[in-house]
């Protein structure tokens, strides 16, 4: 599901069982993240899938990367694998407002 930034920062704020993913690379991971994120990058194919494979379905993940095109794709596959509330942030990283610390 996409969120503009108010809705995800909003829903993220109220959620006890959520996760922040970041699924940039590793480079631009170290450029900079939403505070808390992990980081799977969508690039690495089966690493990504499996990686994903070993999440808590039962999580509420807050997704996005540079622009939002790549969190949105990854979104696609985590609902493919059985993970049902994943949020992409529209406009991703590039848009938000929001803090943004070291890793």
């Amino acid at each position: 599901m996409n969120l503009t930034q108010e809705d995800w920062a909003s829903h993220l704020e109220v959620d006890t069982n959520a996760v922040i993913l970041d699924v940039r690379t590793e480079d631009e991971y170290n450029d900079g993240i939403i505070s808390n994120a992990i980081n799977i990058d969508i690039h690495l194919g089966p690493v990504f899938v499996s990686e994903i494979e070993g999440l808590d379905k039962s999580k509420n993940y807050y997704v996005y990367c540079r622009s939002g095109a790549r969190s949105a794709k990854a979104c696609e596959v985590m609902n493919e694998l059985g993970i049902e509330n994943a949020f992409n942030l529209t406009g991703g990283i590039l848009a938000w407002d929001g803090e943004i610390v070291s890793p």
